[in-house]
Order: structure tokens, then C-alpha cells, then sequence
């Protein structure tokens, strides 16, 4: 079915295969740099991340039978837990990425599970375990978790951590200077401005560790990503597979946004929604991949356009497995200094937590009911804090103590009503 020109455009309506592709290469885009920037975070390949970001919302597109508009991009919401399993300090590759695989593989099997246990009964007991105060907690406590990482760990002398504050003020400048599109790529032209500074101070005046692109210059443009298998264990399982119940957060919002934009009732294929992004969250791991979610910013350039054809991310599922097949854009990736990567992750990690307190204001969260208030306040400070509980020779840390600190508190403490 094509649309009226100029008309709304309905996820199961379709456009010229012309304007089908060059929307399809604007959610690209969009996805980019966020889908870059989670797996340089924590160590992993980026060129895969983005091959298992076209497969999955492949993936994602058939389980929903076509009638969830959404991308599926690299999850921020692995990052804390990641690290933490890792001990990755910024240089990359991270070398024991193994045992993390295994974990994100086991919260896609959550995950598939959550879906089909809302596919049987709906989704009202994730809203009365989870509500506005909880899921708001927890994504805020992802970010302020990780606020050590870049701070401490980033930047290796007083020359690095000037570059770092160069980075966030390029990013903060390009988020309230720029408009348009450029404004929606805040953190990709952020660091892109950011590496063109480093570049004049190190490679032309000779103040720090130069920018190397001896390794861009050598890849190949077409090859194959660096595979890795999964390995598993129960402390790191019971670290990751928590993440579940952020992915469930983030994938409802979502889906709730699209239903009020589109006026299409999505909520019978909101199980599918789950299973979708469950499975392709199995496969990604399965190979060495970053666990993922629905994207918020491919949500943004619907709104912004009032296309929502599924098609399109068909299109720009197929441009990603394309890019994943060129290690000359892995390398150039691998490239971006570690101190202007450490600037960006400020800010991101910032906007992650920013992002939980979002959540509460936009469903009016009531702090002045002391349930909200206790719940909200012993999460932040838990996760913040990495308060760690030891089970014999397991040890859940800030974020996943948190997580599930945050469920069983509101189910004892949380009024009805």
C-alpha cells in the first residue's frame, strides 16, 4: 500500500523504492554513532557490532511479521555490567570479551523468555513490578556506575585530561549550537571535532601521543569481522542477565512512543517485540557481538519525518551489514584517541543517568510518597557506590544489586494505588 504524498506513512504502507532507500541510509545515520560508540566502550569489535545491528533488526523485522517499526542498534545498558566483568580500562581490544558473551547470550534468553510470558498474559505485571520510580533508578544508576571509567581510567596524564574536557565542551557546543540533523549527531560531530583538535595539538605541535593511521591505511575494504565464541559462567551470567529487565524497559517505551505517533495499536505484537530483540540479542552475542535495543534515536527521525514504514529498516539493516564487512572502517574507528573517546563517555554515561531521572518526571514520579522516595534513593546510592553483596564465592556488584535491589524493594515498600 503506498501513501498519499505528503500523507502520515504507516508501518505496513510502503514508498517508491527511491525514497525507501535514501530513508533508509538516514536512520544509518542516526543509529551510527551510538551503535559505534557502546562496543569501543567496552572493548569489542565495532565493525561487528554493526553487522549484528543489521542482522538483528532483520531478525527483529521478521519475528514482528513487519509491523514494528524499529532498528535495533548496540545497548548502553551493557556497558556497566561489561566492565565490571571484565575489568576493562579503555584500551582496546578487550581481551576477555569470552565470558561476557556467554552473559549477554543468557540475558537474550531472558529476554525471549519475559516475551513469551507476555505473549500468554499481557504486559501488566511488568508495569507493577517495574514502574516509572524503579526503571528510572536503574537506567540512572547504568550511568553513574560507569562515571569512574573515563575519569580515572582515560585519560593517562594532565595533556589527556585537557583533551577530555576539550571533548565534552565540543560535544555540549555541537548539542545546543548546531540544528538539524548535525544537532541529532551530537556525539558523532562532537568526536569528530574533538579528533581533528587532538590531531592539530599531537601530530602538529607535538604535545601528546599522536593520532595513528598506519593501521587505516593498511585494512582492507572488504573482509570478514573477527568472530568469537561465548564462554560461560555463573557469576557473570548472574551479572549480565539483570539487563533483561532494562532491555524490557527501554523496548515498551519505545513501542508505546510509536503506538501514540502512528495511532496503530501495537500492543498485540509487543511479546513479539521482546522475543525479536531477545533472539537477535542471542545471535549478536552468540559471535562475538554487543548485546542490543531498539533505538530511541531511529524513534526521533520517525517523528521528525512521519515515515514509518518497516521497510526502510530493511534498507538500512542491509547499508549496516554491508559497512560490517569493511575492516578499513573498523580501522578508522580503532584510530580515535582514547582521551577524546574519554571525553565522549563522559558525557554519555551522563546522559544515560539524566535519562533515568527523564523517566520520572515525564510519568510524574511523586516524591513526596516516602515508597517512591526510599525505593529511588537506596537504588542510586547502591549502584552508585558498587555496594556489592558476596553469596560464597559469588559476588553481584553495584548494577546488578541495584537492579534487583530495586524490584524487591518496591514489591515490599511500593503502595498500591
Amino acid at each position: 500500500m503506498r501513501p498519499a504524498p505528503g500523507a502520515v506513512v504507516a508501518p505496513d504502507e510502503r514508498l517508491p523504492w527511491g525514497q525507501t532507500a535514501a530513508m533508509g541510509l538516514q536512520h544509518v545515520v542516526a543509529m551510527f554513532g551510538a551503535t559505534v560508540l557502546a562496543p569501543i566502550l567496552m572493548g569489542f569489535n565495532p565493525n561487528l557490532a554493526i553487522l549484528m545491528s543489521g542482522i538483528g533488526t532483520l531478525i527483529f523485522f521478521a519475528l514482528t511479521r513487519g509491523r514494528v517499526p524499529s532498528y535495533l542498534g548496540s545497548s548502553f545498558a551493557f556497558i556497566g555490567v561489561v566492565i565490571a566483568a571484565t575489568g576493562y580500562a579503555g584500551q582496546r581490544p578487550n581481551a576477555n570479551t569470552a565470558v561476557t558473551l556467554g552473559g549477554i547470550v543468557g540475558c537474550g534468553v531472558a529476554y525471549v523468555l519475559i516475551g513469551l510470558l507476555v505473549q500468554a498474559a499481557g504486559t501488566g505485571w511488568i508495569e507493577r513490578f517495574m514502574p516509572p520510580v524503579v526503571t528510572g533508578a536503574i537506567v540512572a544508576v547504568i550511568g553513574l556506575n560507569l562515571a569512574a571509567v573515563p575519569v580515572k581510567n582515560m585519560a593517562q596524564g594532565n595533556f589527556d585530561a585537557w583533551m577530555q574536557a576539550l571533548t565534552f565542551l565540543s560535544v555540549a557546543a555541537v548539542a545546543v549550537f548546531a540544528r538539524g540533523m548535525l544537532q541529532r549527531l551530537l556525539i558523532l560531530a562532537g568526536l569528530v571535532l574533538a579528533t581533528v583538535f587532538y590531531a592539530l595539538l599531537t601530530n602538529g605541535l607535538g604535545w601528546g601521543r599522536p593520532v595513528d593511521l598506519s593501521g587505516v591505511a593498511a585494512a582492507a575494504w572488504f573482509g570478514l569481522p573477527v568472530f568469537t565464541a561465548p564462554a560461560f559462567s555463573a557469576h557473570v551470567l548472574l551479572l549480565i542477565v539483570p539487563v533483561a529487565v532494562i532491555l524490557v524497559a527501554e523496548n515498551l517505551g519505545h513501542l508505546k512512543a510509536v503506538t501514540a505517533m502512528t495511532g496503530r495499536n501495537l500492543d498485540p505484537y509487543i511479546g513479539r517485540a521482546f522475543i525479536g530483540d531477545g533472539v537477535a540479542t542471542i545471535v549478536s552475542g552468540g559471535v562475538g557481538g554487543t548485546g542490543v535495543t531498539t533505538y530511541a534515536e531511529n524513534i526521533g527521525v520517525m517523528a521528525a519525518t512521519r515515515i514509518y514504514s518497516t521497510a526502510v529498516f530493511v534498507v538500512a539493516a542491509a547499508i549496516a551489514v554491508l559497512l560490517g564487512f569493511s575492516p578499513k572502517f573498523g580501522a578508522v574507528i580503532q584510530a580515535i584517541p582514547l582521551p577524546v573517546m574519554g571525553g565522549v563517555s563522559i558525557v554519555v554515561f551522563g546522559l544515560i543517568a539524566i535519562s533515568g531521572a527523564k523517566i520520572w518526571v515525564d510519568n510524574r514520579v511523586d516524591f513526596s510518597r516516602n515508597d517512591n522516595l526510599v525505593v529511588a534513593a537506596i537504588t542510586l546510592i547502591v549502584g552508585t557506590g558498587d555496594f556489592t553483596l558476596k553469596f560464597g564465592d559469588f559476588a553481584l556488584g553495584g548494577i546488578g544489586t541495584a537492579t534487583f535491589g530495586a524490584v524487591i524493594l518496591w514489591a515490599l515498600l511500593g503502595r498500591r494505588g
